[in-house]
């Protein structure tokens, strides 16, 4: 069974490096929104707000690293982003109470 590469054209209209690094500084931007308003008193480690920017930011910043096949970064951000979901989920749980 064979693999059929795509034409690069093809891949170049699918990925774009600039694309690609502007995407990424919107990802850490919102991370480090987050931990700046953390920092600054306005934002608990323990909100929705925060965990969902840490989320939504890390899982951006871990599929580029994917693509970009970063290993150490699938990793960093890829942890990042499951405990930022976790946590979420544990606190929207917390919000719901207990089932009736």
């Amino acid at each position: 069974m064979a693999i059929r590469k795509r034409p690069a054209g093809i891949r170049r209209a699918l990925y774009s490096r600039p694309m690609a690094q502007a995407i990424q500084i919107i990802g850490a931007l919102i991370i480090l929104g987050a931990f700046a308003a953390n920092q600054l008193g306005e934002l608990p480690t323990d909100s929705r707000l925060y965990l969902v920017a840490n989320l939504i930011g890390s899982a951006v910043l871990c599929v580029l690293a994917v693509i970009e096949g970063q290993i150490g970064f699938v990793l960093l951000e890829g942890v990042w982003a499951i405990v930022s979901g976790w946590s979420l989920f544990v606190i929207l749980g917390e919000e719901a109470g207990p089932p009736a």
